[in-house]
């Protein structure tokens, strides 16, 4: 590691990628796998409940192959693959959910836990979107101390440099739970509250985001309530 010094306060400079643990966007994604696995088999668009968790479970062992031999780029990949195939599933089970209920096709249980399941999924694959894109991804925002400069504007971003030395921030850079709460913050609120949004891609991809969790929320579940 190289050192930067700040005042008295001295940063580190990270050059191994990724500089926070790797297995919080690991358990959410297989968390997703099993979201996907739980859905009724019309929900799955004829695929095996397998399939998914399979494809989840080989890409991360790859993932986190790459990791082991600083094959950053082709972990960044990977990861993109990762989240495209999840966010393609979800976003099929959503339009088969969406069918089955205007034809009448779906019980009110079934529809209540297939609307949570794809609630649950929908702030888990988006939180894993934000950290992989922000800033450049993990690799690129663990090479530089502390995080200045991103999709997003943390509380922490614009306290003054003596503020963050004094409360022990100068060398804060957001990590997988803060994606998480920014995108749980999205679905339930339709907003990301505390954390301005400062790109375009960053901008869509929220809007995408919480019109889902509109589709779950307002029309999926309103309408189990109702039938109940």
């Amino acid at each position: 590691m190289n050192r930067v010094t700040v005042g008295t306060v001295e940063i580190r400079k990270k050059h191994r990628w990724p500089a926070e643990p790797l297995w919080p966007p690991m358990v959410a994604m297989l968390a997703v796998g099993g979201l996907y696995g739980a859905l009724p088999p019309s929900l799955l668009g004829g695929a095996p409940r397998w399939l998914l968790v399979a494809i989840i479970a080989g890409l991360l062992a790859s993932i986190l192959i790459s990791h082991g031999t600083d094959n950053h780029h082709v972990g960044q990949a990977l990861g993109y693959v990762l989240n495209s195939a999840v966010t393609a599933a979800m976003i099929l089970s959503l339009a088969l959910l969406l069918k089955q209920v205007t034809d009448h096709q779906v019980t009110p249980p079934q529809l209540l836990r297939s609307a949570a399941a794809l609630w649950v999924s929908n702030f888990l694959i988006f939180a894993s979107w934000y950290w992989r894109l922000d800033g450049g991804g993990p690799h690129m925002r663990a090479r530089t101390p502390g995080h200045t400069d991103g999709a997003f504007l943390f509380p922490q971003m614009t306290m003054p440099p003596d503020a963050k030395i004094a409360a022990g921030e100068h060398d804060w850079e957001p990590n997988f739970v803060d994606y998480l709460f920014l995108a749980f913050n999205t679905s339930t609120a339709f907003s990301p509250t505390d954390v301005p949004v400062l790109s375009r891609w960053a901008k869509l991809l929220m809007m995408i985001q919480a019109m889902i969790s509109l589709l779950v929320l307002a029309l999926l579940a309103g309408r189990a309530v109702n039938i109940l």
